[in-house]
């Protein structure tokens, strides 16, 4: 591996791990002062988890970008297709929307926690799609997958509060199936936009502290349903676009 890639890795993982887990494990002790505002506000801290990976890898590409030019962006090849997926499933949990310890209407705290929500997923898409998937274009296919499932893996420290070797398995398992299927994403569309999407979904159904099990009976399926019926429909609308443009 070439120095100037190893340094950038180095930097963009360094900050990426201290920095986004200084919030996740709350080392400032910011929580009970966060918990006692309005929910609407406390909701739009969720993000700083990711605060170090957006740091990193904007230095990283900075970096890279002395270098070599980059293909992925915010909206990649289509400014119009990038925010039609990402509306989807805010409207969808806008309009299903989720019980809350807050006594907030559902439907607004719906659209809230789809905003912020989306808004976390972009800000780690920036990390490991946005940078490592360019950074680490030059390896196979399934070797970039498993080293950014790794990276994605390692970063959350999950294995720190949760000792169950199954438990984690699973868990990385779920990140390599991400890293397999959001990678294709963006590499057909080029979009950090579209990577949040299948992200967010993944969020939503597993993962999500703020919803959890706010989402009543079916929701969580016609949610993850819905969007990737239209998600595909998209993806192929997006890449004959794509085709067309190259061609001519």
């Amino acid at each position: 591996m070439q120095n100037s890639k190893l340094i950038r890795l180095l930097i963009f993982y360094s900050i990426a791990i201290t920095l986004s887990n200084v919030f996740r494990f709350d080392l400032l002790n910011l929580r009970p002062s966060i918990d006692k505002l309005p929910y609407w506000i406390t909701l739009f801290f969720s993000p700083m988890e990711a605060i170090g990976i957006v740091i990193g890898s904007l230095i990283a590409l900075y970096l890279l970008r002395k270098e070599r030019k980059t293909e992925i962006s915010m909206f990649g090849t289509s400014v119009k297709w990038s925010i039609i997926m990402s509306i989807i499933p805010i409207v969808l949990m806008t309009v299903i929307g989720i019980k809350n310890s807050k006594d907030a209407d559902t439907h607004i705290y719906g659209f809230l926690s789809a905003i912020t929500t989306f808004v976390y997923c972009y800000c780690e898409e920036i990390g490991w799609r946005g940078y490592l998937e360019e950074e680490l274009k030059v390896f196979s296919s399934w070797k970039k997958i498993v080293i950014i499932a790794v990276l994605w893996y390692v970063w959350h420290l999950s294995f720190l509060q949760n000792h169950d070797v199954i438990a984690n398995l699973k868990f990385f398992g779920w990140l390599l199936l991400g890293s397999w299927g959001i990678g294709k994403t963006v590499q057909l569309t080029k979009s950090i936009f579209a990577a949040a999407c299948f992200h967010m979904i993944i969020n939503i159904v597993m993962f999500n502290g703020y919803i959890k099990d706010g989402i009543e009976g079916n929701g969580k399926m016609i949610i993850l349903g819905v969007s990737i019926l239209l998600w595909i429909l998209i993806l192929r609308t997006w890449k004959k676009e794509t085709m067309v443009k190259t061609a001519s």
